[in-house]
């Protein structure tokens, strides 16, 4: 009899091209990390939790109070887990410490994506417009610096290996592309342009690559249980290719999930319903 199973988080190798299953369950689960012990982390039913590759199971983490954990999420340079979690005014972005989820001082709504160093890297909508951007601040969520414009929907902020650059997906010349910036918002540019709508993509901590998930033409937003593929380029856009066809979206990529080492990462692939018994 085969077990149903609605979310499966596997694992592409980059070198041999080829994915794995690391868990398969029954729980609409989203948004891999994968930590630098080897684990992963994983939102579901508004909570987070941990996967072990070597006895893959879900394991839930404790955030305190916390009950509506969202897909953006993922480890700070010093090991702390950071998450965004919605409450009665919007999405909040807080850091585990030894004592529980502790919010950091920034306005709501905020999305975490991204962190280098002492910075990290988040979308939010700031001045009542509702228009998502991209902005920067500490770690502690002090020195808060917007750095897109209103006109367009900015999103999946990702930094390069080195922090000098930010990786963002944009609107602004007409559907989702993937775009580039310096950390300071400096010199904002697509990589490039085609015909696919392009979303969350983020570079490999070696410095090779660059993962992006990619809808078909005229999609609107990023949207869960949709025919998608996972496509491979080059830091400087060339070399594209794609790597996988999937039913996935929204989950899929939303977040950094990458091996520390770059070798491979992590990623969702969803059923539209479960299988029939066989």
């Amino acid at each position: 009899m085969t077990q149903a199973w609605r979310s499966s988080l596997e694992v592409w190798d980059i070198e041999s091209g080829t994915a794995r299953v690391i868990l398969q369950t029954p729980m609409l689960i989203e948004a891999p990390n994968w930590h630098p012990d080897g684990c992963f982390l994983v939102n579901g039913d508004g909570r987070l939790w941990r996967v072990d590759p070597g006895e893959p199971n879900l394991q839930a983490i404790d955030i305190g109070g916390l009950d509506r954990c969202n897909n953006d999420h993922g480890v700070l340079p010093d090991g702390r887990i950071i998450l965004s979690c919605h409450d009665g005014t919007g999405s909040g972005i807080y850091v585990l410490e030894g004592d529980g989820p502790r919010a950091l001082g920034l306005a709501r709504p905020s999305w975490w994506h991204g962190a280098r160093g002492k910075r990290i890297a988040y979308a939010c909508a700031r001045g009542g417009d509702r228009v998502v951007r991209i902005a920067t601040s500490d770690c502690d969520g002090q020195g808060e610096r917007v750095l897109t414009p209103g006109r367009a929907h900015h999103d999946g902020p990702d930094f390069s290996p080195d922090g000098r650059h930010i990786w963002f997906n944009s609107d602004e010349t007409g559907h989702a592309q993937i775009w580039r910036m310096g950390s300071d918002g400096a010199d904002a540019a697509p990589v490039f342009r085609d015909e696919n709508v392009n979303w969350f993509p983020h570079p490999s901590p070696c410095g090779r690559h660059v993962i992006y998930l990619a809808y078909p033409p005229e999609t609107l937003g990023h949207p869960r249980d949709a025919n998608v593929a996972l496509w491979r380029m080059d830091p400087n856009g060339g070399n594209r290719r794609k790597l996988l066809d999937l039913f996935g979206g929204q989950g899929t990529i939303n977040v950094p999930s990458w091996a520390p080492d770059g070798s491979a990462f992590a990623f969702m692939r969803y059923q539209p319903s479960a299988p029939n018994k066989a």
